[in-house]
């Protein structure tokens, strides 16, 4: 059984039982949250929302929270001596761990 969930502003496939990666969520690990904008679960007979399903929900479990690992932008403009930027940044992230899909 699996699920299709919009948290961050993007559509996850979650199933019980796996880790997920969402965009930075104002909880502390330990805590339990739920997401209750469920596209579409895949069960004996799929269920599809419009835009989501009524009643259904997917619990989680908060296991950390973090930062992903450094990716660099360089920009410069050819033929141009001093137009030369480089810069990084790390996406913030928690991490979940799916514990029940409610449909």
């Amino acid at each position: 059984m699996y699920a299709i969930i919009e948290t961050g502003g993007k559509q996850l496939k979650v199933e019980t039982g796996k880790s997920i990666f969402v965009e930075k969520l104002n909880v502390e690990a330990g805590d339990t949250v739920e997401f209750d904008k469920v596209v579409y679960v895949s069960d004996n007979a799929a269920k599809i929302g419009t835009p989501y399903i009524d009643g259904a929900k997917v619990v989680c479990k908060v296991e950390k929270q973090g930062k992903d690992k450094k990716i660099r932008i360089f920009k410069y403009k050819s033929k141009k001596g001093s137009t030369r930027r480089r810069q990084g940044h790390r996406q913030p992230y928690t991490k979940l761990m799916v514990e029940a899909i409610e449909a």
